[in-house]
């Protein structure tokens, strides 16, 4: 009753139409780590946000409509808890914005959101591209500028399939460029999820008016949960004019009492277009990322954890952990060690 109160509050600040919703409830996550990170022979010591989870606060409420159908909002924005600002690219509720309908047909959400291939890449990845250990540190655009496949898009029509289907689920989006040189895509998104077993596929597509040359990207994942430890398998190829980038990432999550390990082992690898610069182009290389985790859950609601990563760069790769110092060459090695608390309202 209290998150009700208070959503109603908040929303009153920001436009006050949402009062009508039948379910209203503030949620978010605070999040914060001391970081110790060095790429090369350069270190650095700081105090960071976002090293478990991310830390964001948001609303979200719901309307039964009657005969099954219900109306949905969901609004979301990103905190820096070392530094107390807010927004994602600028955007104050950039995490996500939006309106949805939802009944036996599945659901339809209007608005930016995280795409349905980024939601695959974070299935299989136990760090969820957050952190030190997130995979997507090794992953590349190839210079195309239209990455949204590893994110969120602007101007998003999505649809998900309803959760009745005996395990199957899938969903597709497209996004408008609207004329700009906003990203315009499409992806799409079919798996099977039922007891232990968890296997999905994604394929998407971006471009911008400013560059017609599309972003392509196709990725496989599966996992399997065995109670003691659950593995999990991915690979994730990319494409650009001529360049091609190609992921593996083999993981495994192992809980212990209150807590569980992680670890995960990515071997990136670029084709020789990749390798080599253009005009506009900063060319890439082979990598290898290697991360260790562990959480400790003191409730349901409060972790304490620490994560070890470290990437292997090699010819003109300059990819880095999160949060870590800047290259001055390829080839660098980039690691980083933190030790957090996470609580989740």
């Amino acid at each position: 009753m209290k998150k009700a109160l208070i959503a109603l509050a908040v929303l009153g600040l920001t436009g006050g139409a949402a009062v009508a919703q039948s379910s209203v409830t503030l949620f978010g996550v605070l999040d914060a780590d001391m970081k110790y990170t060095k790429t090369g022979d350069v270190k650095k010591k700081a105090l960071d946000s976002s090293g478990l989870n991310t830390s964001r606060f948001g609303v979200r409420g719901t309307e039964d409509l009657g005969g099954g159908l219900k109306a949905g909002f969901w609004l979301e924005s990103e905190v820096a808890v070392d530094t107390g600002v807010a927004g994602n690219g600028g955007a104050f509720w950039g995490r996500r914005a939006t309106v949805s309908l939802a009944g036996d047909f599945g659901e339809v959400r209007l608005g930016r959101n995280k795409t349905a291939s980024r939601l695959h890449l974070e299935d299989f990845d136990p760090f969820a591209f957050t952190g030190l250990g997130s995979v997507g540190a090794v992953y590349s655009n190839l210079g195309s500028g239209n990455g949204t496949s590893y994110g969120r898009a602007d101007n998003l029509v999505s649809y998900s399939l309803p959760n009745n289907l005996s395990g199957f689920y899938g969903g597709v989006d497209v996004s408008a460029g609207e004329g700009t040189n906003t990203n315009k895509g499409q992806s799409v998104r079919l798996g099977y999820k039922n007891g232990p077993l968890h296997v999905s596929g994604t394929y998407a597509s971006t471009s911008n008016a400013a560059d017609n040359s599309k972003f392509k990207l196709t990725s496989i994942g599966g996992a399997y949960d065995l109670g003691v430890a659950r593995p999990s398998l991915s690979y994730t190829e990319s494409k650009y004019l001529s360049r091609k980038q190609q992921v593996l990432t083999a993981a495994v999550t192992v809980p212990v009492g209150q807590g569980q390990f992680v670890a995960t082992y990515t071997d990136a690898k670029a084709n020789g277009a990749a390798e080599t610069a253009a005009a506009g182009y900063t060319a890439i290389g082979d990598a290898k990322l290697f991360a260790l985790g562990y959480a400790y859950n003191l409730s349901k609601r409060t972790a304490l954890y620490t994560t070890y990563s470290q990437i292997d760069n090699k010819g003109n790769a300059r990819f880095l952990v999160a949060g870590s110092p800047a290259a001055t060459a390829g080839g660098q090695k980039s690691s980083g060690v933190d030790v957090g608390v996470r609580h989740s309202f």
